[in-house]
């Protein structure tokens, strides 16, 4: 769980670009693996050049670092839409994300009957703002004309 903590960490620090970091050499086109004997920093600079990729090229997901039981992303979604909108549910997997550009309606908790999605919280998230969402949680961007942010993933091992 102490590997955990500290990739919140730097990742809060990266989402205020205010910590300076080695940079990649480039961006992986795949998944990168999380090492286990040393550190990965991402430079500002690449994380920017993630996120103008995604826009340029119509990316949701770069992968940043795999981990197995974990993984780094930048997630981007443009047009969203209660119509269109994606609900996901993760039966044994937390999700931590940091906004990063732009905002949103998510929505948390509720039920999908057939293919509508009922019940369940929504708040509006923008830059900045960190959301924790347990295991088990359904959850998804329910309106947004565009938004960016980090998401962290890993294990629920209470369950």
């Amino acid at each position: 769980m102490n590997r955990i903590k500290l990739l919140l960490l730097i990742l809060v620090s990266c989402s205020q670009f205010q910590t300076t970091f080695a940079q990649l050499p480039s961006l992986p086109d795949t998944d990168q693996e999380a090492p286990l004997n040393r550190a990965v920093n991402i430079s500002r600079e690449a994380l920017v050049t993630a996120f103008r990729r995604m826009n340029a090229e119509d990316i949701a997901t770069i992968r940043m670092l795999e981990g197995g039981e974990f993984n780094v992303n930048i997630r981007h979604l443009e047009n969203i839409t209660p119509e269109n909108m994606r609900l996901l549910t993760h039966a044994d997997i937390i999700d931590v994300w940091i906004v990063q550009e732009g905002s949103g309606v998510l929505i948390t908790g509720g039920e999908v009957v057939g293919d509508v999605h009922q019940g369940g919280v929504e708040r509006f998230i923008s830059v900045g703002d960190m959301v924790y969402i347990p295991a088990g949680l359904p959850h998804g961007i329910k309106e947004a004309s565009a938004i960016t942010w980090f998401n962290i993933r890993f294990p629920e091992h209470r369950n």
